[in-house]
């Protein structure tokens, strides 16, 4: 992990990214509950709620994400890399998560399958197995996480970087985040 600044270093618009099921969404409830600030989700805003993820019009995508980053204070997790510019003009601070493919695989399954309410989730939960997510997580996000790194580190952003688990919880520890509690 990127030596941990103090929270307070990475402002009040911080946006977090990672592949997919690297714990984006979990994070950003924590920190805004430390903050005390607006959490956002951009899958919840990218898709339809009561559907089994499916799109929204990209305009109407676009229109929620500007209407979204124009508060003062936000955690925004996902990464949507059509929208990177502006969110990261707007926001103060980053974080990257990246851990092995092996456990995002097993988070999905884990979240898909038995996880009906959980953070980030979509309104109405209608999420089903897809072959096509399972894919996704395990081979062709593999390296994004690493692009991810590359675009933050050339922002000029203050930023995190966490690698594995292991450090997400170091990253909890050193900020007194505590995880939200999981509703089934």
């Amino acid at each position: 992990m990127s030596a941990v600044h103090p929270l307070r270093s990475l402002g009040q618009r911080i946006v977090i990214l990672g592949p997919s099921n690297a714990g984006k969404s979990t994070l950003a409830a924590a920190l805004g509950r430390k903050l005390g600030i607006e959490v956002i989700h951009l899958d919840q805003l990218h898709h339809q709620p009561n559907t089994n993820w499916v799109p929204r019009p990209r305009e109407e995508f676009v229109t929620l994400q500007r209407l979204a980053m124009q508060g003062d204070a936000w955690v925004m997790d996902g990464n949507y890399s059509g929208l990177f510019e502006e969110r990261l003009a707007r926001a103060t601070g980053a974080i990257v998560l990246d851990d092995g493919h092996w456990q995002r695989t097993g988070r999905y399954l884990r979240r898909t399958m038995f996880e009906r309410q959980r953070i980030g989730n979509l309104e109405g939960n209608k999420d089903s197995l897809k072959w096509s997510m399972l894919h996704w997580v395990f081979v062709a996000s593999r390296p994004n996480g690493a692009r991810y790194r590359q675009i933050i580190k050339s922002s000029g952003l203050p930023y995190v970087f966490c690698r594995s688990l292991r450090q997400v919880r170091e990253l909890y520890v050193a900020w007194d985040l505590s995880r939200p509690r999981r509703d089934h």
